[in-house]
């Protein structure tokens, strides 16, 4: 099956977009598209793999789903177009890199500017119905998802998993921590960010870890 994907995540990928589950998840996803409002625009699904290509990748954080509003969802996890309001979550990531590293807020919630320093920004289930959280779950997007981790885990070192909530947790169980730093917290959610996200201190940790692997930190 072809997928309008960038080109080393295609050759990455092949087996899983030839796969009868991944088939049926397309069906599903052309149908839900064709039948209501759904997010993110079609040519934006894959916007986490394209402005990341699978060698660039240095740090991975993990979503679950894309934002179900109007205007919200732009491929990338807890990312919203420019000039859209900041959701609460990402409200909360940014006053964490505020505290610990003293970057002021930025202007715009698009974190465009992370996937092009190579932090693949990926939810879990890439395509949701409009108002309706979690409605495309369960029809292949996690399957596809865990071999994205797997592939990555298995076949590059020195990588940083960022894992918030249990959710990411248990999706990212796997990864062999003897090969990478995973980092874990609570959620930025607002209804847990006080029991640990807050005062985490994953972004220094994550740049200290690139710098100690030769690499060059991101500028979050």
């Amino acid at each position: 099956m072809s997928v309008k994907i960038e080109s080393t995540w295609n050759e990455r990928l092949r087996d899983e977009f030839a796969a009868p589950y991944f088939r049926q998840l397309v069906d599903f996803v052309h149908a839900e598209y064709r039948q209501g409002v759904c997010y993110p625009p079609g040519r934006q699904i894959f916007n986490a793999f394209n402005l990341c290509p699978f060698d660039k990748v240095k740090v991975v954080i993990l979503g679950q789903d894309p934002y179900h509003e109007e205007g919200q969802a732009e491929g990338l996890c807890f990312s919203v177009a420019d000039g859209v309001a900041f959701p609460p979550s990402l409200q909360n990531i940014f006053k964490e890199i505020a505290d610990d590293l003293g970057r002021p807020v930025p202007a715009s919630g698009s974190l465009r500017r992370w996937a092009e320093q190579g932090v693949l920004l990926l939810n879990a289930t890439l395509t949701v119905r409009a108002h309706q959280a979690g409605s495309h779950q369960g029809h292949g997007w996690e399957e596809f998802t865990d071999a994205v981790i797997r592939r990555l885990a298995t076949e590059r070192d020195g990588l940083v998993f960022i894992l918030w909530g249990s959710y990411a947790q248990k999706k990212g169980a796997f990864i062999d921590r003897s090969r990478h730093l995973v980092l874990q917290s609570a959620h930025p959610s607002p209804l847990s960010a006080y029991r640990g996200f807050f005062g985490n201190h994953h972004f220094s940790l994550t740049n200290d870890y690139l710098v100690r692997q030769g690499k060059k930190p991101i500028e979050w």
